[in-house]
């Protein structure tokens, strides 16, 4: 499973959401004429000449001023520099070059990492002709693409793919258990208290992790390989891009994982980017499991577990077979249970059932409960 990362970057309304769409082959992004419609991120799949990867539309701008804009773009793009293999620089030929296409151009060039410039809406030869005022940015890879029709979007996803490397992935044969989850909810001082050391740095400010960890787990009789993905650095202050960084930074580590730990903080419960991240690891058909750290903060009158779960399955329905478990990793309470139902989910996803013992069950499950008759059918009664 690969857990390469395109990124698409640029100023509002120049058609992100439309070429997202495009590329993952579905409509799943709002689109309008209005700028900073997106406001959510959203990450989706794409499949090209062999190759799997994962589209990141970085919309999610908030109409307020220019200046906001131009912060918000300048944040949204050292994010996608620090974090995809690949940034496709997306401008408009219908409003032409314009200076916050030249800002973003400038921060471009001083990566290292491949840039394609995207020039977008030309379906015309009109436009075609328009569209070579952008060469003037300076990007050699630089494509005339129609989002809306498709004109020109292969021969960018061919380019596009022959810059991504094939993925380097742990060969093991033992389950690979992510640790994902907001900022600041106790992901490292999970993983710290596993192992026994202190192998993340640990602190209140959420983004003190700089780089996810695989550590090979063997102690009390389970064996597995751990993933940390703590990682928001902390140069990202706005708090939507900093929702956005720690997206970007799961989806790798889910593409690695088969069961993912998904920690949410009892005190604020389940919110919106704890649901992008479900949304993600279900997509990616991963195991899951919840666990509500810092449950020995709850005042226990207020809150029983039993309600508190009820709260969360009704905010994740229909998945409400998900498994919840309240842990405090401060206290190092039922953590060894955390890890016996991940386990047990991992169990359940490799389990293969054998096609006699399918039917045996079937053949039990209908004399107990037969199934509906048809239309126009009639039943003989046994005496």
């Amino acid at each position: 499973m690969s857990s390469n990362i395109v990124a698409i970057v640029g100023r509002p309304n120049v058609g992100k959401s439309t070429l997202y769409n495009r590329l993952i082959g579905e409509r799943k992004a709002i689109i309008d004429d209005i700028s900073g419609v997106t406001r959510d991120r959203l990450y989706g799949r794409c499949e090209w000449n062999g190759k799997t990867f994962t589209v990141v539309d970085t919309g999610g701008f908030v109409q307020n001023s220019d200046d906001v804009f131009e912060s918000a773009i300048r944040e949204q793009v050292q994010i996608a520099i620090d974090e995809a293999q690949v940034i496709l620089f997306l401008v408009d030929v219908t409003t032409g070059l314009t200076d916050l296409d030249e800002e973003v151009a400038k921060m471009l060039r001083r990566t290292e990492k491949p840039v394609m410039l995207v020039v977008n809406k030309v379906d015309n030869h009109r436009r075609m002709l328009e569209a070579n005022e952008f060469w003037s940015l300076g990007f050699e890879n630089t494509y005339f693409v129609s989002s809306m029709t498709g004109s020109g979007t292969g021969d960018l996803l061919d380019a596009v793919t022959e810059q991504l490397g094939e993925e380097e992935h742990i060969e093991t044969e033992l389950p690979k258990l992510a640790i994902v989850g907001r900022p600041n909810v106790g992901k490292s001082s999970f993983t710290n208290v596993l192992l026994g050391e202190e192998r993340n740095i640990v602190t209140d400010i959420a983004g003190t992790t700089r780089d996810s960890i695989h550590t090979e787990y063997n102690k009390f009789g389970k064996h597995f390989m751990l993933i940390d993905t703590a990682g928001i650095r902390k140069k990202a202050k706005v708090k939507e891009n900093l929702e956005f960084y720690s997206v970007m930074r799961a989806v790798k580590a889910i593409e690695e994982a088969d069961v993912c730990l998904m920690m949410i903080d009892a005190r604020t419960g389940i919110e919106a980017q704890d649901l992008s991240i479900m949304q993600v690891i279900l997509r990616r058909h991963k195991g899951l499991v919840i666990l509500v750290n810092k449950w020995d903060l709850i005042d226990k009158e207020t809150h029983t577990a039993k309600e508190y779960e009820q709260e969360i399955r009704n905010k994740i329905a229909p998945f409400t077979d998900v498994p919840i478990r309240f842990i405090s990793v401060l206290e190092k309470q039922r953590i060894m249970q955390a890890l016996d139902t991940a386990l047990h989910v991992y169990e359940s996803r490799s389990r293969r059932i054998k096609t006699s013992e399918l039917n045996d069950f079937m053949a039990e499950a209908t004399q107990r409960v037969p199934p509906p008759l048809t239309a126009g059918c009639t039943s003989k009664s046994s005496t």
